[in-house]
């Protein structure tokens, strides 16, 4: 349906702008314009993201960046309106990974509890478009690039845009992110959220430090021994909700 829109707005995880992108965004970009949205604002670095912005823009790409749960798009609006054809309204795609917020932003875009408006004819049938402020916004379901490598899958799922479960579990994918935290010196976020003083210490293992959270977090089997699969869900429950503190995994330059 590429044909019949206008341009096309993809959705990103602000904490990981590239990782999270989507992997049809190449080929739909040689065809339309497309608008990036960082998502999630709230949970990512505020120096980070701003530097995000100023490299999409060096590109050419017109970026954003909100947090959707609390937001307001009215300048967004008004610079898409512009764009809009005068003889109707503005058609445009919205695309993006799995849990990047693609349903919050078309909410806010064309109006909270807004109707599906059905086939259009002459258009495409057979998939969810919504009509409200001057746009006509076609959802899309959230798809992950099979062929992506194992480091992205997992860092995907430490955002919760990839099902743990199928990439190795938890204990597995939260001794990926202690280890990711430790090489970028992250470590005493885990020490200030939950008073442990001990992570950081130099021969401190990554067991060792899992074991530490779970206790911590009450993570307990009989005979006292931690439940590390029950503590690594809760590490990465931490991290995907923004409980450990606004973090972003990668910077433009990196």
């Amino acid at each position: 349906m590429i044909n019949k829109l206008d341009l096309v707005v993809e959705i990103r995880d602000a904490r990981a702008p590239k990782l999270s992108s989507s992997p049809t965004i190449k080929s739909i970009s040689k065809h339309r314009p497309v608008v990036v949205v960082l998502s999630k604002r709230d949970l990512a670095n505020e120096e980070a993201t701003f530097a995000w912005l100023k490299y999409f823009e060096s590109a050419g790409t017109s970026a954003w960046a909100f947090n959707l749960k609390n937001a307001r798009l009215d300048p967004m609006i008004k610079a898409l309106v512009k764009t809009r054809p005068a003889h109707r309204e503005l058609r445009l795609a919205v695309v993006g990974i799995p849990n990047v917020g693609k349903s919050f932003f078309l909410n806010l875009l064309v109006g909270k509890n807004v109707a599906q408006v059905g086939g259009i004819p002459g258009i495409t049938r057979g998939v969810s478009w919504y009509k409200g402020n001057g746009f006509l916004a076609v959802d899309s379901p959230g798809i992950l690039d099979p062929h992506g490598g194992e480091e992205i899958q997992r860092q995907l799922s430490w955002l919760g845009c990839a099902k743990v479960e199928v990439i190795g579990g938890f204990e597995s994918i939260g001794s990926y992110l202690i280890d990711f935290l430790r090489k970028k010196n992250l470590l005493y976020i885990l020490e200030n959220k939950w008073d442990i003083k001990t992570i950081s210490d130099q021969g401190c293992e990554t067991r060792d430090i899992l074991s530490q959270i779970g206790a911590r977090l009450g993570c307990l089997v009989q005979g006292g021994n931690i439940n590390l699969e029950l503590a690594g869900r809760k590490l990465i429950e931490s991290f995907s909700t923004g409980k450990l503190g606004s973090l972003t995994l990668e910077y433009p330059n990196d």
